[in-house]
């Protein structure tokens, strides 16, 4: 089987069960942004290397699922409506998604100002794939009609925070520096 196809070159693409939409569908821009968000996830993985601390492989398992999970909400949001999601999002998801922000939020220092994306290189791409997952949301929000699991923008939402937080997460553990606002604007 060859990698291409040639079935998109006039700008159409397949959804799940086969109805073909233009590549610039909402729905299309949905699932690819998770695609996208995923691959973010995935250079964090990458830049962690063989940089060692205890935890790290609980962590890179929490990465390994939700990258997993995210996974499935794109074939869930390329599933047209009428047609039979052979995987869902469930609310035990988002749940344990979040006893995990918890559990590393305890071990950071509480935030006093915004901070920006820096510090090791896994952090920065972490909030990358934060902000691409806000993104994500944005655009599940314009066809939250189209979508039957109403349970996959609360994901998303909740995904961003998983995040950040896993952001900061990296830092603490491996000597990031979280920059802070300090800009005097009235320069």
């Amino acid at each position: 089987m060859r990698i291409y196809t040639r079935s998109g070159d006039k700008g159409l693409t397949s959804l799940v069960y086969g109805q073909r939409v233009p590549k610039n569908h909402l729905r299309v821009e949905a699932y690819g942004t998770c695609d996208e968000a995923n691959s973010a996830i995935g250079l964090a993985v990458s830049a962690l290397g063989n940089k060692e601390w205890e935890g790290k492989q609980d962590f890179l398992d929490q990465l390994h699922r939700v990258q997993t999970i995210l996974f499935h909400v794109g074939a869930e949001l390329s599933t047209p409506m009428d047609k039979e999601v052979y995987w869902k999002l469930k609310q035990s998801h988002i749940d344990e998604m979040e006893k995990q922000i918890d559990s590393w939020d305890e071990e950071l220092e509480p935030l006093n100002n915004f901070i920006l994306p820096s510090g090791h290189l896994a952090s920065s791409a972490l909030h990358n794939a934060r902000t691409i997952v806000r993104r994500a949301e944005r655009i599940v929000v314009g066809i939250d009609e189209e979508i039957e699991n109403k349970l996959v923008l609360s994901y998303l939402n909740r995904l961003s925070d998983f995040l950040f937080v896993a952001a900061r997460y990296i830092n603490k553990k491996l000597g990031g520096q979280e920059q802070g606002l300090h800009v005097d604007l009235t320069k």
